[in-house]
């Protein structure tokens, strides 16, 4: 609890130099919309993004996503490609590349990242920052703050907590809530997202860019499935799985597994992963073992999606 009280302070005062101008805070010549989490670990940034990336093409917009990939082993800013190594990148990076279809620049530096995002990508004319609401060297002209069944857990601060800042009284100025649960976790006034299993593919057929089909996830039934996952919430994802009627053995791993090797039990036939994982095993590893890529139908309310254009400015490319 004293170092919750510390790192609470620093966060204060860290937050206080950017108000006064202490601190610089660095503007782009397109608008910025951040996605973040107040609690730390997964409460679905990546999904949110996505997501994100549709409505914002439905409305005109041609964005691109800039994020520091958790997890990486280079440090070196990168221009994210199809082919891009995910330890290079990292996992949620490229699967925003490959998923979203959309440029993506990686650095620790946000800054560094759009400024670079916009000089070899002129086209995006919005950026993404994904995870990036502790960031504030980079401006944003909305956020987007992500909160699962968790909600502000126990109220702490870390260490003592899961809180990256405190739980505000009211929803923060232009920015938009979004609940990854069945209900609100939190007293902020926010939208519930939908999320559920979109389908599932064979790991060639999804690295080759076929969509996910409910009729390949429903012909898994019956038949035994080790399902692994690399997440911070694998039983979410192992919940799903048996909601579809799909009889599998848990396989948990760490956050962000490399996959460098595919320690599957002796006598594993089939093995049923998340897209965050299927970045990181290419076809060619799989060997004898028939692997299966489930997806995510996430999406959110028309109402959430008129509340955040609105925080935007009007789109180039649209006419009143």
């Amino acid at each position: 609890m004293p170092l919750a009280g510390l790192f609470g302070l620093l966060a204060a005062l860290r937050r206080a130099l950017y108000r006064l101008g202490v601190l610089r805070t660095h503007r782009l010549d397109v608008p910025v919309l951040v996605v973040g989490n107040l609690i730390a670990g997964g409460a679905g940034k990546t999904p949110t993004t996505l997501a994100l990336i549709a409505a914002l093409r439905r409305a005109g917009w041609q964005p691109g996503v800039i994020s520091r990939g958790h997890g990486r082993r280079s440090q070196d800013l990168v221009d994210v490609e199809p082919d891009t190594p995910a330890a290079t990148s990292g996992d949620e990076p490229l699967l925003l590349r490959l998923r979203g279809r959309v440029p993506v620049c990686v650095a620790a530096d946000r800054v560094a990242a759009a400024r670079a995002l916009r000089r070899r990508h002129p086209e995006v004319d919005i950026v993404l920052c994904d995870d990036g609401l502790q960031h504030l060297r980079l401006a944003r002209d909305a956020q987007v703050l992500v909160f699962d069944e968790r909600g502000a857990g126990n109220g702490w601060l870390q260490p003592a907590g899961p809180l990256r800042e405190p739980l505000p009284a009211r929803v923060p100025a232009r920015s938009v809530v979004l609940y990854n649960a069945a209900r609100p976790s939190t007293p902020l006034s926010g939208h519930l997202a939908r999320r559920g299993l979109a389908g599932a593919a064979s790991l060639a057929d999804w690295w080759a860019g076929a969509a996910p089909r409910r009729e390949t996830l429903a012909a898994l039934r019956g038949r035994p499935l080790l399902a692994a996952a690399g997440v911070a919430r694998p039983q979410r994802f192992f919940a799903m799985l048996r909601e579809a009627g799909l009889d599998i053995v848990e396989h948990p791993l760490p956050d962000h597994h490399d996959y460098a090797a595919l320690a599957w039990p002796d006598g594993t036939s089939d093995v049923i992963v998340t897209e965050k994982d299927a970045v990181k095993i290419r076809p060619e590893r799989a060997g004898a073992v028939r692997i299966w890529v489930a997806a995510l139908d996430f999406g959110f309310p028309a109402a959430f999606e008129r509340e955040l254009l609105a925080l935007l400015p009007p789109c180039p490319h649209t006419t009143a």
